[in-house]
């Protein structure tokens, strides 16, 4: 099986590891906590943890989850049960799991661009027809629901796409949200939905794993949570027999979760109204500082009403995104994560999550924007 290069990780990922890298606005992970700070938020005690860590056998654990993280997940959600709840080695884990299980060879599938990369590779990897429903800038990056309508057919085997968006935070609309699940009803499809940046708003956001029986919903401790070092993704899938088969694909993967990271992260779950609190601090504060440097800017453009950790920025110079995202980083030192990672030309992924020095950041890209027009690549 051969599958494409996996732009996004394999071109941050080193790039966060670089000498270069003075000042990172590309993540999309809110601030990470340490563990001292965890357990200074929550109000549980730091040294009961330490004297049951003492004990903590380091044998497999059960393999279908620890009982306390899956309620943990279970309660972030209106009618999920613990045992509608898969656990897996991340977020990626919990997307490959999904696709590999759901997919055949010859299925057609509908993928919302745009997306995150395995909702797309994968499913052409294993010989899936992909027809894209690409999202639109001068739209807001909103979905047109008609669009998913007209490419839909009884051979149709999922829609998959990220709510919030990932990269652009675009959020679907309760109502959006209804009419893609009753286009699915009408033709026995899944609603496959990686849900990664849910939770930033103050009210409770709906989750497709509310509203379709034959919706699976995937997520994980990394984005919102802060805490993608402990490496805990979730599948939420109400069908018993999908769920057994989601079970099985997993075996083949990882067998089972760690124990250390589903307990510490069911302890931060259990206090989840402090995590989204915290986290919703961090992306309003950065928010606010990039939209006022956004604000009339006369190369860069962002599009979207955004609710996840990340703005999608377009800029008006004659320079592809990945040789911005290349020359931003060797030549001042900041780190973006370049639109070709979207497949969207002229356009770089900022952090609204994890910024130690934003505001040092944006002036360095006023700069080196303010070179390249003077160098006549300016498209204005």
């Amino acid at each position: 099986m051969k599958i494409d290069n996996f732009v996004l990780e394999n071109w941050l990922n080193p790039a966060c590891d670089s000498e270069k890298n003075k000042v990172y606005l590309g993540g999309s992970c809110v601030l990470p906590m340490t563990v001292e700070e965890l357990f200074e938020l929550t109000g549980e005690s730091m040294e009961d943890f330490f004297e049951e860590l003492k004990k903590m056998n380091l044998g497999y654990p059960r393999f279908d989850g620890t009982p306390r993280c899956k309620k943990a997940v279970a309660n972030l959600y209106k009618g999920v049960e613990p045992e509608e709840v898969v656990l897996v080695h991340g977020g990626t884990g919990a997307n490959n799991t999904v696709v590999m299980t759901v997919i055949d060879p010859g299925d057609n599938v509908i993928s919302i661009v745009p997306n995150y990369q395995q909702f797309d590779s994968i499913p052409r990897s294993i010989g899936a027809e992909v027809r894209n429903v690409h999202l639109k800038a001068e739209e807001g990056y909103k979905l047109d629901v008609n669009d998913i309508r007209k490419l839909v057919d009884e051979n149709t085997k999922a829609i998959l796409f990220t709510n919030p968006n990932n990269p652009t935070g675009s959020l679907l609309s309760y109502e959006e949200m209804l009419d893609i699940i009753d286009i699915a009803k009408s033709v026995d499809a899944w609603v496959i939905c990686d849900e990664m940046y849910r939770g930033l708003k103050e009210e409770y956001m709906p989750s497709f794993a509310d509203l379709y029986e034959k919706a699976i919903v995937t997520c994980s401790s990394s984005k919102i949570y802060s805490m993608a070092g402990t490496r805990v993704g979730w599948i939420i899938c109400h069908d018993p027999e999908m769920r057994w088969n989601l079970f099985n694909r997993r075996s083949y993967d990882s067998i089972c979760g760690a124990a250390f990271d589903e307990w510490i992260f069911a302890i931060a779950l259990e206090h989840v109204d402090k995590i989204y609190a915290r986290s919703r601090a961090i992306v309003n504060k950065n928010k606010a500082i990039i939209d006022k440097w956004l604000d009339g800017h006369p190369y860069l453009h962002q599009y979207a009403d955004a609710y996840g950790t990340t703005y999608l920025v377009h800029y008006d110079l004659d320079m592809e995104a990945e040789e911005f995202g290349d020359r931003l980083l060797d030549e001042k030192g900041v780190l973006v994560c370049h639109g070709d990672c979207f497949y969207i030309p002229r356009t770089f992924r900022i952090t609204l999550s994890h910024a130690e020095e934003l505001e040092k950041g944006l002036a360095l890209i006023d700069e080196f924007i303010n070179e390249q027009v003077a160098a006549g690549r300016g498209l204005k």
